[in-house]
């Protein structure tokens, strides 16, 4: 079977690698996101799926925008049977779907019709979900919205984080596409549509959800901090300053002061009020300026008193 590859971010990078080293798959071309500046030093980078595909020396298309005629065009020059996708980056044009003999899928980190959208991973984790999988399904003009293949269930443990799901489920994704591509190959598959009226979404994480809301639940700010680490990273304030905090813990003590409030700070140990009168140890952090660190070792180099208010700018 002759394929075209689209994926960008590390999520992909097992998927491609699975088919690159599967001898019933010819990957004819892979479609990625253009380079981009990234770190300090805005040095222009390759995403992870070129430097791969690259590795295996696959010709590599980079449209800035793959509706664009002359995109659509040097694609379907490589006359492929599949299209295949994961984490992308960009919607595609009809043009292109309707391009393949087989058609074009998606592997899409979530139990859809639940989580459409960029962000499902981290969805997942902040809203608690203790469960969430992958799907394979066709490809329609609607996000995420085509009629669903296969599915896998993947649990989401107590301490799971981002950086630790995203990778369960780029494994769990790469293996599933690998059962799924002879059913649809020998036509056994029966697709199956998508209700909508259970449809949820999980669209881009923007910075004003970064920010940490003291008002709410421990839970649910352990949520949030788990859902972006290890990127972006769930901020507050700490003095005025950004203060990201990376990993936490509810702690036992109650509290009546106003949420957002340190209310114990010793050489290894800094507390934090919440709402509902709960509280939250603070575990790993990073400070304006500074490196992620335990937060033992910030304490060691910074005095914080008791009563400051985390969240407030000065």
């Amino acid at each position: 079977m002759k394929i075209v590859f689209m994926g960008t971010p590390d999520f992909a990078v097992p998927v491609l690698k699975h088919l690159l080293e599967d001898p019933r798959y010819t990957v004819a071309c892979v479609v990625t996101q253009p380079d981009r500046p990234k770190g300090r030093k805005h040095q222009l980078t390759p995403p992870p799926v070129k430097v791969l595909a690259q590795s295996y020396s696959i010709p590599v298309l980079q449209p800035e925008k793959v509706r664009s005629s002359d995109a659509v065009n040097a694609i379907l020059s490589h006359e492929p049977e599949l299209l295949v996708t994961a984490a992308y980056g960009q919607i595609l044009p009809e043009s292109l779907l309707k391009g393949p003999t087989l058609g074009c899928v998606n592997v899409h980190a979530s139990l859809l019709p639940a989580y459409r959208g960029a962000a499902p991973i981290q969805q997942s984790i902040i809203d608690g979900r203790k469960e969430t999988g992958v799907t394979i399904m066709y490809m329609v003009k609607q996000l995420d919205a085509g009629d669903i293949l296969s599915q896998v269930r993947v649990p989401i443990d107590d301490n799971d984080t981002f950086g630790t799901l995203h990778d369960k489920l780029s494994i769990a994704g790469s293996n599933l596409l690998m059962d799924t591509l002879p059913k649809i190959a020998g036509g056994s598959l029966k697709p199956v549509p998508q209700n909508e009226a259970d449809a949820t979404f999980a669209p881009s994480i923007q910075h004003k959800d970064e920010k940490i809301d003291w008002t709410k639940e421990a839970i649910a700010i352990r949520n949030l901090i788990r859902g972006l680490n290890p990127f972006p990273g769930a901020y507050t304030r700490m003095n005025g300053q950004i203060f990201k905090i990376f990993a936490a813990e509810q702690a036992d003590m109650k509290t009546t002061e106003k949420p957002g409030t340190v209310i114990q700070c010793t050489e290894d140990e800094l507390v934090v009020a919440t709402g509902n009168d709960q509280t939250l140890k603070v575990i790993e952090c990073q400070p304006a300026g500074k490196k992620r660190m335990l937060v033992a070792d910030f304490l060691r180099g910074t005095k914080i008193e008791p009563g400051i208010v985390l969240g407030e700018r000065s």
